[in-house]
């Protein structure tokens, strides 16, 4: 029996590391995309979103925000692959591995809201068409372009694993992706479906709460915070610790920025004007690169990483 020995460490893991931190909270806040949202709660959405029948352009945003939101869940699940392939230390690895179970179970999550909540809603509405979420009149090229981008970066790990590289692939998946789209599109949902969410938008439109969707992304909001907050760290250590040049980080937030503003923009309709999220991007991005270039900058803790705006009256740390 072939027996694994490695000498350089006397224990196979390091509990008080960086990512091991990250490891246990990721243990101990685990849910369940079936067991943790009730299903009274998704029944309830369906009858307020069928009581909202007359809003059929409405509807179709509600849609595409959700198809988004589901394909950018598949996709990160299988692009982070590579990376884990390309890590070194077991407490990295280890944390790895429990955010790509956490990006499986977001897809969960989507693909359960639409069979049990979308689809029923389109099938009894007087004028909405039962779709799917993976049709591609949800995805604009924009959007396309970011995931081709980002498994390109990824892939690139497994032919030139290079500290810019590494660098490059952190600022696609966990810094634009996770920090910067998923985020500024949790903010929207919240902020247009949640009587406790940000008051975002000035227009007048009623829109039903829906509970049983806010409900889950919560729950994926808290996972994603560990994700950044690991990003951010990898970045910066990749910054001030191995030399990458902070302009090359800089430029590839900025270079994605656009398309991220793409995909917002596919949510606009004749009464709701997306360029408050536009706005909320941009400035995410920007606050993003001071916190990766400022040596004297420190993360919050994981517990606060993960803990929403609201809990926390207001005080963004994610």
């Amino acid at each position: 029996m072939t027996q694994i020995r490695d000498t350089s460490r006397d224990m196979r893991i390091d509990p008080e590391s960086f990512a091991g931190g990250y490891f246990r909270n990721a243990v101990y806040r685990h849910w369940d995309p079936h067991e943790d949202i009730p299903q009274e709660l998704l029944e309830q959405d369906r009858e307020r979103l069928l009581a909202f029948d007359d809003d059929e352009e409405g509807f179709e945003a509600l849609r595409t925000t959700l198809a988004l939101f589901g394909a950018g869940e598949e996709a990160v699940t299988e692009d982070l692959m590579p990376l884990g392939m390309v890590l070194e230390d077991i407490d990295d690895q280890m944390f790895l591995s429990t955010q790509i179970y956490e990006e499986a179970k977001h897809t969960q999550f989507f693909d359960r809201y639409w069979r049990e909540v979308i689809d029923p809603v389109a099938e009894q509405a007087d004028d909405a068409e039962v779709t799917r979420p993976t049709d591609q009149r949800y995805f604009p090229e924009g959007y396309v372009e970011l995931f081709d981008r980002t498994e390109e970066a990824m892939e690139r790990l497994l032919e030139d694993d290079t500290p810019e590289n590494r660098a490059k692939a952190y600022c696609h998946y966990h810094l634009t992706v996770e920090s910067v789209l998923a985020q500024t599109g949790y903010y929207g949902i919240s902020a247009r479906f949640s009587e406790t969410g940000p008051e975002v938008y000035d227009d007048g439109v009623d829109t039903p709460e829906l509970e049983g969707l806010v409900e889950g992304i919560n729950y994926i909001r808290s996972d994603e915070g560990r994700h950044v907050g690991f990003g951010m760290h990898k970045v910066r250590h990749l910054i001030h610790e191995e030399g990458v040049d902070e302009g090359v980080v800089q430029d590839t937030l900025m270079d994605l920025l656009p398309f991220v503003s793409e995909a917002v923009e596919a949510t606009r309709t004749e009464d709701v004007d997306p360029t408050p999220l536009v706005e909320y991007a941009t400035d995410k991005v920007r606050r993003r690169i001071d916190v990766l270039t400022e040596e004297d900058a420190e993360l919050p803790p994981v517990e606060e990483l993960v803990t929403l705006e609201e809990d926390r009256g207001g005080t963004s740390a994610d």
